[in-house]
């Protein structure tokens, strides 16, 4: 059987967010696309990772209120849940996006649209079972996958990750996380407010990544919704029981439940690719791109997940398709890897429990070991009057800088931390300092004007000073 043959500007393998981002924007700029998809459109992110993390959030967070507003005088009670109506709502959300990410939109657009698992032929070829496609450019979008650790027993026991816990069967009703991460914090702290009992386990601190009196914020929070922390440990052994689940833990805890949840990284999709037949190098990390997101085939670029110590995030994987539209169709060809780098130490995150928290750029410890003068400044949300008035003021603003004040990052934690670190971000894409944040004007009450508190508080110490003391009651003689 003789395979369908295209030779278009633009091959892309992997209909996720870096995938569909450059798609759309090479065929509304007119170029021939083909688009390789042979799971679901849309990727990880809508069908099992952003999309319905945050719609079983939502959820968690409306039974929690039931239980959390005595302090303003409502009687708290035990809410009633219906975990079928829980998992029709994730995917009433879901369906809601789809057609965004859909097949059909795409075809509207010029692509076409090959709903099959693509692989290399050789350097300048991609083919599928009944396709093979040539192109000035190939981009591989393919994303990555849950992780298991190497624990032992894990391997033949029954176990959940994000890609199938949104459509099982009954809640859980005791469940075991491996991973303190950003996806075990989220998902186990939505469970415990659906009523289902969470502990977390993990060979490293909770969130280690995070500033610590930040993580620390978060893991308190969560701790007294019931919500119980073995971190760190070290696991012997994962193994089946009756009843569900049981991890020996190294120092004699066993820790028993109905369903287990592997929360504990991600690997990136590149098996069966045939990427040594292009001449691309990759490891298990990923495919080796340069600022430019370009792999050792020049014709062939890596953009998300799959491009090694560049992916990660969603916002991150857009950021990667607006750069290589900049490189492929508005910069001059002479430029090369110099113009339309994606790699940045801006991009921000943010871990959607409540608290939040939001991160961009160095932590302290990072930036000190990189070698900066490091000055930091902090406010607290106790000392933020709409936080104070919403009786959520636990957590506040930090923001590590120069001792110039140059902002080399920050975190964020408590209620709208996720939104509030626009405002760091804002700042450093323009190489705003620290004295252009304490100049904004916030309205009042807002949380974000804590980060203008913060900024602000870089001048406390000079401002007030004997000597600018001195210099005020001397200028007022004048006046």
């Amino acid at each position: 059987m003789s395979k369908t043959s295209y030779d278009v500007d633009i091959c892309i393998i992997g209909a996720g967010s870096a995938g569909l981002s450059v798609a759309s924007g090479a065929a509304q700029l007119g170029r021939s696309v083909v688009l390789f998809e042979a799971e679901d459109m849309g990727g990880d992110c809508l069908n099992s990772g952003c999309v319905p993390s945050k719609a079983l959030i939502a959820a968690g967070k409306h039974a929690h209120a039931f239980s959390s507003g005595e302090a303003f005088g409502v009687k708290p009670t035990k809410p009633t849940v219906n975990f079928e109506t829980v998992k029709a709502h994730i995917k009433g959300i879901i369906d809601h996006i789809a057609p965004v990410d859909s097949q059909e939109r795409f075809e509207g657009l010029g692509c076409t649209v090959i709903r099959e698992f693509a692989k290399f032929k050789d350097e300048n070829t991609v083919e599928s079972e009944t396709t093979e496609v040539k192109a000035k450019r190939f981009v591989i979008a393919t994303g990555s996958r849950a992780s298991a650790p190497p624990i032992p027993g894990l391997s033949e026991t029954p176990y959940l990750t994000n890609e199938n816990i949104f459509t099982i069967d009954t809640q859980p009703k005791h469940l075991l996380v491996i991973g303190a991460g950003p996806i075990g914090i989220e998902l186990g702290q939505a469970f415990a407010r659906l009523g289902t009992k969470v502990e977390i386990v993990d060979i490293a601190p909770p969130l280690g990544r995070s500033e610590p009196e930040h993580a620390k914020v978060l893991v308190e929070a969560l701790e007294a919704e019931g919500i119980t922390f073995h971190a760190p440990v070290k696991t012997k052994k994962i193994r089946k029981t009756k009843t569900g689940v049981a991890i020996d833990l190294e120092d004699g805890t066993i820790l028993t439940g109905s369903h287990l949840l592997v929360a504990a990284g991600r690997a990136p999709s590149i098996g069966g690719l045939d990427l040594e037949k292009a001449g691309i190098t990759f490891d298990r990390r990923g495919i080796d791109v340069t600022n430019s997101l370009r792999t050792t085939n020049k014709r062939v670029y890596a953009a998300g997940d799959v491009a090694k110590g560049m992916g990660g995030l969603t916002h991150a994987a857009g950021f990667h398709a607006g750069q290589l539209i900049r490189n492929f169709y508005f910069s001059p060809p002479f430029m090369g890897d110099r113009l339309g780098k994606a790699n940045t130490v801006r991009m921000p995150a943010a871990i959607y429990a409540e608290p939040e928290l939001a991160s961009i750029g160095m932590t302290e410890a990072q930036a000190k070991e990189a070698g900066h003068n490091v000055r930091c400044v902090t406010w607290d949300f106790e000392e933020n009057d709409r936080a104070i008035a919403e009786r959520e003021n636990h957590g506040g603003v930090k923001i590590v800088a120069t001792t110039k004040g140059k902002i080399l990052g920050g975190s964020i934690v408590g209620d709208g931390a996720g939104e509030i670190i626009h405002l760091l971000s804002v700042a450093m894409t323009n190489n705003i300092k620290i004295s252009g944040l304490a100049q904004i004007i916030s309205p009042y009450p807002t949380r974000s004007e804590a980060v203008k508190r913060a900024a602000s508080s870089w001048y406390t110490e000079t401002l007030f000073s004997e000597r600018t003391r001195k210099l005020a009651g001397f200028l007022t003689k004048f006046h």
